[in-house]
């Protein structure tokens, strides 16, 4: 049976109601999420076995957090304690032609503080198959990054499948060192990588020809992409492509491909219109082609699979995906008209 490891920073999520801007709201709705956590949430959801690795203090909102994440299934045995504090982001929810706006109070959080040594790797990898990690990770701090890295290589060597979504953070990387200078050593590691147009410009300095700020994207490029990071780094076995074609705030356009150095495949596209919260909808993604590949033969239908899966999260408040998976299989095969089921 496949075990699966993610490694990453969870916060404390402070989100206005409805759609009420920062400076109109007297309350905000606490709960928690971060890439690496929500991508746990969606495995264990699926029924995989798998485990979420962090740094966290010992006070009661750290206690609060790890109690979700048992609830949802999450293993949390290997998460080491220290640090000052939980990391926080604040989220106002846009709309029409206002876009969400996320706020960061993370500085000094538990994992941005982090070193080398501070977690057994060897142990954590015993009995694991599938080790997942982001770029927000190594974005944090020098600290982070040197352990992310360490992490990577050790899966390797254990014999893990690695995969790595780049998702580039341009309000993380802080500490003196770029995106691209740790991400394209981390990279030689991994087994498959996940990203955006724009995460392989900043992260592996792969352009594409598409205006990633216009919203319109022409799919016809990114097989060139995938085929050049192939070319940079041999040791990957695939790269998968999320298409996200953003009309306004609350409707955009959703597809991916993949590129196994063989096959190149784009999915179904969805037309996603008065979105619930887009929050998580690449780590919903992620965790939907974790479990694809782990399950399906082709890799089309683990793309297919995931692409579904992050649809639905776009329906649903918070972080997680809380969906299953006769859910996104439904949807698979054509069921989202959202009729009532009796």
């Amino acid at each position: 049976m496949s075990k699966v490891i993610t490694f990453g920073e969870i916060m404390l999520r402070l989100a206005t109601p409805d759609y009420l801007r920062f400076s109109q709201s007297s309350t905000l709705s606490a709960t928690f999420g971060g890439g690496e956590a929500n991508v746990a949430v969606s495995l264990a959801n699926y029924g995989v076995d798998v485990e979420f690795v962090t740094r966290l203090p010992k006070n009661d909102i750290a206690a609060a957090c790890v109690g979700e994440l048992r609830k949802y299934g999450v293993g949390i045995k290997n998460i080491v304690y220290g640090g000052e504090r939980l990391g926080i982001y604040f989220l106002e929810t846009g709309a029409v032609a206002r876009p969400s706006k996320v706020v960061y109070d993370r500085a000094h959080s538990s994992i941005s503080t982090i070193e080398k040594g501070m977690i057994d790797w060897e142990k954590v990898f015993e009995g694991a198959t599938w080790f997942h990690l982001t770029g927000i990770t190594p974005a944090i701090s020098e600290g982070a990054a040197e352990l992310s890295l360490e992490a990577a290589k050790t899966a390797k060597e254990m014999g893990l499948h690695v995969s790595c979504d780049l998702n580039y953070r341009k309000n993380l990387w802080k500490y003196g060192k770029r995106a691209d200078e740790v991400m394209t050593e981390l990279v030689k590691y991994v087994d498959t990588v996940i990203a955006n147009e724009e995460d392989f410009q900043k992260s592996l300095g792969i352009t594409a020809s598409s205006d990633v700020e216009s919203g319109s994207l022409d799919r016809n490029v990114y097989e060139g992409i995938a085929k050049k990071a192939m070319e940079l780094y041999p040791n990957l076995k695939r790269v998968a492509i999320t298409l996200r074609e953003s009309k306004s705030a609350d409707r955009n356009d959703w597809a991916a491909c993949i590129y196994d150095g063989k096959e190149f495949y784009v999915s179904r596209k969805y037309e996603i219109t008065d979105i619930v919260d887009r929050v998580g909808g690449g780590d919903s993604f992620s965790g939907g082609l974790i479990y694809g590949l782990l399950t399906y033969e082709k890799q089309s239908d683990a793309l297919e699979y995931a692409v579904a899966a992050s649809c639905l999260k776009h329906t649903i408040s918070g972080d997680y995906n809380r969906v299953t998976v006769s859910e996104v299989t439904a949807l698979m095969k054509g069921s989202g008209s959202g009729r009532v089921e009796r």
